[in-house]
């Protein structure tokens, strides 16, 4: 399974039509900061199951009921989202990754920073930034899953797809 995992796009959609069109994943991920930008991938890819929190940027955008931190299970694979405001990452990570083991997470997804980091812990967790999908050229995340385990993290940019 491929899983895209987008943040930050701040009304700028080209670059997420654009890795939707390429990669062609299973699911996506927007991790807020517009969290309306989501809702418009949504519509444009009805057969692609979308999952998004809001970010700090959405208090008007969004449901008011929307989540902020969501919990779940792709291809048997346990993902903790959020954007990352509420748990002050650009300052530290601390938290969010206490938040993730204490959810039993195999991995965690934020923005808020718009830096693009991917890196695995020594107990296994996965952390994953996507940076920004609507600054600086664009990037994102993709998880690759296979029966129930991560077999792929990484960072995309424009000229890596």
């Amino acid at each position: 399974m491929k899983i895209l995992v987008l943040s930050d796009s701040h009304s700028a959609l080209r670059f997420m039509h654009f890795c939707v069109s390429k990669i062609r994943p299973d699911a996506i991920i927007h991790l807020g900061d517009h969290y309306d930008d989501g809702e418009a991938l949504r519509e444009e890819f009805p057969d692609i199951p979308l999952y998004q929190v809001p970010g700090n940027c959405d208090c008007y955008r969004c449901p008011p009921d929307a989540c902020e931190v969501l919990v779940i299970r792709l291809d048997g694979v346990r993902l903790f989202m959020t954007h990352g405001h509420r748990h002050r990452v650009k300052q530290a990570t601390y938290a969010l990754l206490e938040d993730a083991r204490q959810s039993r997470a195999d991995i965690v997804c934020y923005g808020h920073t718009h830096v693009p980091n991917c890196y695995q812990e020594s107990d296994g967790l996965w952390v994953l930034n996507p940076g920004s999908c609507g600054y600086f050229g664009g990037t994102a995340g993709l998880v690759e899953t296979r029966a129930g385990k991560i077999k792929r993290v990484r960072i995309l940019r424009e000229p890596d797809l």
